[in-house]
């Protein structure tokens, strides 16, 4: 399935380190996907009036302010090892209490907080996640709060679970169904490799922005579990795929990118994490995570 309008333009916008897009870029990248001008435009204004996208005095646009801690995140996925630290079995929580069912966008924004930092529910009221992340609890309640967990919140650590807690709390994650989405991912990224070289310049940039999206949602979803619960090395073979096809997707946008006259992070590729903060289905395993 191609991208929304809203995510093509906040997942475009993502690849650029430094300066702005023009919005006939942007609207060339559009038609790739079968998305109209006039609807391109639309999105474009609703998110700028939202705050997710700046425009300067030239009309270009950029990220903007609202957007930028979850491009954090998307952008981090290769530094992966480097987030994470040895675990000594502790664990962060999250305590949370019910808003008020009228505020939609406080639940959606908690909601990919948590999804984005690998938290799952133990009881009603309390997120965990292995404390395993590099700069420990003061981090994550940071990181946290910045991708929109509500201030009213508390983050803090836990330790000395009992033992049928503890035994819940590890089986939180289906780590199983992780390891065959690594896999299939992995298997996906080669054959795509194979075939971007020999395709037509527009088809190569679309396949590789739907196919490096699949990957890229995963990894930048990914719990980043300890070795005790999960086993690293499916992982880190999707990420050395990945980096490998994100050089053939950068070959691929070379020309469309060359406008921007900027650097950039990586190449373009379908997210949507703006828009879809909940449970994630993987189309080629039948996987969630």
């Amino acid at each position: 399935m191609g991208p929304s309008p809203k995510s093509l333009i906040l997942d475009l916008l993502s690849t650029v380190r430094r300066g702005n897009v023009p919005v006939r870029a942007l609207v060339d990248a559009a038609q790739l996907f079968g998305i109209a001008e006039n609807s391109l435009r639309v999105a474009l204004a609703r998110l700028h009036g939202a705050g997710l996208v700046e425009r300067d005095e030239r009309g270009q646009y950029t990220l903007g302010a609202a957007a930028q801690a979850v491009n954090r995140q998307v952008t981090a996925w290769r530094s992966t090892e480097a987030r994470m630290r040895p675990w000594r079995g502790g664990w962060v929580g999250v305590q949370t209490s019910a808003p008020s069912r009228s505020d939609r966008p406080a639940l959606r924004r908690r909601a990919r907080a948590l999804r984005l930092l690998g938290f799952r529910e133990l009881v009603q009221g309390l997120e965990l996640r292995p404390d395993n992340l590099s700069g420990g609890i003061p981090t994550v309640r940071n990181q946290l709060y910045a991708l929109g967990l509500e201030p009213a919140a508390m983050v803090l650590g836990l330790s000395a679970l009992d033992a049928d807690t503890e035994s819940r709390a590890r089986g939180l994650w289906d780590v199983e169904s992780l390891d065959v989405a690594y896999d299939a991912m992995r298997r996906e990224l080669e054959q795509s490799s194979e075939r971007l070289p020999r395709m037509e310049r527009e088809a190569a940039m679309a396949e590789s922005f739907l196919c490096g999206g699949r990957v890229l949602r995963l990894l930048v979803l990914d719990p980043l579990l300890p070795e005790p619960i999960a086993s690293a090395a499916p992982r880190r073979a999707l990420v050395t795929a990945m980096r490998h096809y994100d050089r053939l997707g950068r070959a691929c946008w070379a020309g469309q990118l060359g406008v921007f006259h900027s650097a950039r992070q990586h190449t373009p590729a379908n997210l949507g994490m703006l828009d879809t903060p909940g449970r994630l289905a993987l189309s080629a395993t039948g996987a969630t995570i």
